[in-house]
């Protein structure tokens, strides 16, 4: 009998897995259509370790949910992103490859929303999805994120239909208390700090070796994937408003010199792949 520990993780490979996909398809589906060959999705995965029967069922799921969609080009099959993912990719690109932190300057926006109890399934989606764009809770129905000049919020909601539920403001802090002290009651720091410091161990060694545009290539999506929720848990607060020494700062200094030293042997080595 499989135990409760043994289930979870069971789910947290399996969900891993789809994440290692969806990392695939978003750096080197979408320049042709947002599609792959099942032949090359499945030697790709090979070099991050994972067998063709493990791709073929994520596979399954991620068109169940649909991310993915059957498609042949020129006579092979393979599955391309739906519409709907690419515009979640799109979306997500703004905020993964963001340097930038906001400033102080910049302000915040204010999400004010009410729905109807007899939506209020709605109202979970709403909160699900304003917390995944980084939003913190001030109070009920009102929520809060540094306003960057990329922000999203706008289309993302409109996108999913929620816009009907809520009203956005640019906004500057004016009073009462300080400002440092309410963000972490908006937002869990420490539990953020945590992740971060989580990244950076376990891919700060790949800084210190070389390696073949193979191993590239898997460094590249391992990193990419662990990386890309991040910046969804981290609104880019102000620094001022930030913890001394913010294991952000490092672990995003981290992040970006991994890219710029894997991103081009990784691709290299993708395209001998896609061609062979």
């Amino acid at each position: 009998m499989t135990t409760v520990a043994e289930a979870n993780d069971l789910s947290a490979r399996s969900a891993r897995l789809r994440h290692l996909i969806i990392t695939v398809y978003g750096l080197y589906a979408r320049p042709d259509g947002g599609w792959l060959s099942i032949a090359s999705l499945i030697r790709l995965l090979s070099d991050l370790g994972i067998d063709e029967a493990a791709v073929r069922s994520a596979i399954s799921r991620l068109k169940r949910r649909g991310i993915l969609q059957s498609a042949r080009h020129g006579g092979a099959a393979g599955y391309q992103l739906s519409a709907g993912a690419e515009a979640i990719l799109r979306e997500g690109d703004a905020r993964i490859f963001r340097r930038r932190r906001a400033t102080a300057a910049d302000g915040w926006v204010l999400a004010v929303f009410s729905v109807p109890e007899s939506e209020r399934h709605r109202r979970h989606v709403l909160r699900s999805e304003l917390t995944r764009l980084g939003f913190g809770m001030v109070a009920p129905g009102v929520w809060i994120v540094p306003a960057h000049p990329q922000d999203s919020t706008a289309g993302t909601l409109r996108r999913l239909e929620l816009d009907g539920y809520a009203d956005l403001f640019h906004a500057d802090y004016l009073a009462f208390g300080d400002p440092a002290a309410k963000v972490r009651r908006w937002w869990d720091l420490d539990e953020l700090e945590r992740h971060y410091t989580s990244f950076i161990a376990a891919h700060e060694p790949v800084l210190d070796r070389s390696s073949t545009e193979q191993e590239a290539f898997a460094d590249y999506v391992r990193t990419l994937t662990d990386w890309r929720r991040l910046p969804y848990l981290d609104p880019g607060l102000p620094a001022e408003l930030l913890p001394e020494d913010w294991a952000g700062v490092r672990a995003a200094d981290l992040f970006f010199a991994l890219r710029a030293r894997l991103e081009e042997p990784a691709r290299a080595y993708v395209k001998r792949v896609m061609v062979a």
